[in-house]
């Protein structure tokens, strides 16, 4: 019943500051934000790629995959990336919070400049973002940044999503300018979590629109420098959002 309340009430507070800011005849709210449906399925998008290193090459995962804990790398890399027979691995979520740290071992002697195999094992939590990097440190026991080097690929968590729609302007619907007729819904897909509300209006102020979005009419003043959800708060069946705005 309280998230049948909180979607109401997220549905009336956005349009309510949608006509709020469009009274005065210009459109600066982007869209509306509508509560999570439950989904596995996810929307596509830009697939992010990996740069081949002349240093390391990564064999398990491949670049995209779609990991879950425990998660094994494997490779091969030229015994001067090593020292002391191991390098760091790192785990990222899309946020660039760290879920995972190993150390790669030596599948052979590393004291050479040729290639090395090596392997290690990952476990963490359940992430609160569909993707992350798996980060491939080059071993620098001298501190020095000079000496820093890495390699990136981009990966998929397995992890349930669910569909949320979005709602942003088409001023080509709204005869009377600045109205609720003129928002048009899109589907998007977010990562299951505790916080679908604040998960859905952070993916809102994005502003994340497709080209075929554009090209059908939409559109939105989002992202705003400055501006950001900071808090929600659902009490007694009461939504309360909180934003702020660095820019004013």
């Amino acid at each position: 019943m309280k998230i049948f309340i909180s979607i109401i009430v997220v549905l009336l507070v956005l349009v309510g500051v949608f006509l709020w800011q469009c009274d005065a005849g210009w459109c600066r709210f982007g869209g509306v934000a509508l509560s999570p449906t439950p989904s596995m399925t996810a929307t596509p998008s830009a697939t992010p790629t990996a740069t081949p290193h002349p240093m390391i090459r990564v064999t398990s995962p491949q670049p995209n995959a779609v990991v879950k804990s425990p998660l094994t790398v494997k490779g091969e890399a030229r015994g001067n990336w090593y020292f002391e027979a191991s390098f760091p691995v790192k785990l990222l979520d899309a946020n660039g919070n760290q879920l995972a740290i190993i150390p790669a071992q030596a599948q052979g002697e590393w004291m050479t400049t040729n290639f090395v195999p090596f392997q290690g094992t990952l476990t963490f939590s359940t992430p609160t973002t569909a993707t992350g990097t798996l980060v491939f440190e080059k071993d620098n026991p001298s501190g020095l940044p000079e000496h820093d080097d890495s390699y990136s690929i981009p990966v998929r968590f397995d992890i349930p999503q669910q569909n949320v729609k979005l709602y942003f302007y088409d001023p080509t619907k709204d005869n009377t300018m600045c109205t609720q007729g003129g928002l048009v819904s899109v589907n998007r897909t977010i990562p299951v979590t505790q916080t679908p509300i604040q998960d859905t209006i952070r993916l809102l102020l994005k502003g994340e629109l497709t080209s075929a979005e554009k090209s059908q009419g939409l559109t939105t003043e989002y992202p705003l420098l400055g501006f950001e959800l900071t808090s929600v708060s659902l009490q007694s069946g009461v939504l309360t959002l909180t934003f702020k705005d660095s820019s004013k």
